[in-house]
């Protein structure tokens, strides 16, 4: 059997340095906001070539903390409307929801799978003060594009760079450092993946970043003096110090992804499946690789039986989904039509040649 994602097996290369990591962990008495995060804030921020790094529990968080910050300094207030693309993952809309904010679904590109400057361009209305650019299966979304509107109608862009660790673009400019602010997931399935929950907010905006890191402590900079109304929502010690090993191999570990994408793309020839674009660049980090196929059943249960794993990146849209009842009768075709005929295969940094050949036989046979 090809796992869709072998997690161990990804994390057994490390299993000797995070021995190491938990042992200086335990010995440290020091659990919350310690050395080893103040460590991954430098390191990551460094990566990304931005000034600041705030780690957070998770990447959900890490976008609310995002917009309540922005309430909180004034530069967003409530009922304000931010554009998402609607083919998300459902984090990205209820962190502009739970802000008190209002997500505008907007349709994505069907080529690159991420949100339409057309699209933008069709939907603005003075509602509108922010656009959330989310860089989906590891692609990163026209953000020259996205920046010049914005730049021409006075928006905030945030970018969900959740699943896009490493992406960069011509001018080597990270994800995370596109926007006036970014916000990260380090889910263990991630290009750069924790042991548990975790996430970052990255910008290079100061009074952005106190607030952030106010905020995400329980509105304290000083123990027991708390200036703002906050939450608890802090980068775990023992996942920072498990980051700051595996951010080591992030580059390479993307490398390989791209090697079995260049397979993929050159060998997979099957005219039932239609494969993601991939221009040769650094834009894409393939988070995921997410092919189409008409009859989609059909195909799951045919890997299935030729021992392939898969997963479908997103089975429902959000759109369609009870939590957004008030959103179920929005008509996006795009989206709809996308959410139907998606599938993601195997791809990671551990799978052998060997592992690659099936995929590849089992998918043309098909």
């Amino acid at each position: 059997m090809i796992k869709f994602l072998d997690l161990h097996k990804i994390n057994a290369r490390f299993e000797s340095e995070f021995d190491t990591k938990f042992q200086q962990f335990l010995n440290s008495g020091h659990y919350i906001l310690g050395d080893q995060v103040k460590l991954f804030e430098t390191n990551f921020s460094t990566y990304c070539g931005v000034s600041h790094c705030i780690g957070t529990a998770n990447g959900l968080d890490a976008l609310m903390l995002i917009f309540r910050a922005y309430l909180e300094l004034g530069k967003l207030k409530i009922g304000d409307e931010v554009m998402v693309p609607a083919n998300t993952y459902i984090a990205s809309i209820l962190a502009i929801i739970n802000s008190g904010l209002r997500p505008v679904l907007i349709e994505p590109d069907e080529v690159t799978f991420n949100i339409s400057t057309s699209e933008i361009k069709k939907n603005l209305t003075p509602k509108v003060k922010a656009i959330m650019a989310v860089h989906l299966y590891g692609q990163l979304a026209d953000m020259k594009g996205i920046t010049r509107i914005a730049n021409q109608h006075n928006l905030l862009v945030i970018e969900d760079a959740a699943q896009a660790h490493g992406a960069k673009n011509r001018q080597n400019t990270y994800a995370g450092n596109l926007s006036n602010v970014a916000a990260f997931s380090f889910y263990p399935s991630k290009n750069l993946g924790a042991l548990g929950d975790a996430g970052a907010v990255t910008t290079n905006d100061k009074e952005l970043a106190h607030c952030v890191r106010l905020l995400h402590n329980y509105g304290s900079s000083e123990k027991y003096v708390h200036e703002i109304v906050g939450f608890n929502s802090r980068l775990d010690e023992f996942q920072a110090s498990i980051l700051n090993v595996k951010l080591e191999a992030l580059n390479g570990d993307n490398l390989r992804r791209r090697e079995i994408v260049e397979r993929y793309s050159s060998e997979i020839r099957n005219p039932k499946i239609k494969l993601p674009e991939y221009n040769q660049l650094d834009s894409h980090v393939f988070y995921a690789y997410v092919i189409r196929v008409d009859d989609r059943q059909d195909f799951i249960e045919y890997l299935a039986n030729h021992d392939v794993g898969y997963l479908i990146h997103y089975p429902i849209p959000p759109h369609k989904q009870n939590a957004l009842a008030s959103f179920n009768d929005l008509a996006l075709p795009i989206t709809e039509a996308i959410h139907k005929s998606v599938v993601s295969i195997p791809i990671s940094p551990v799978m052998r040649h060997e592992e690659v050949d099936t995929v590849i036989n089992v998918i043309n046979r098909y």
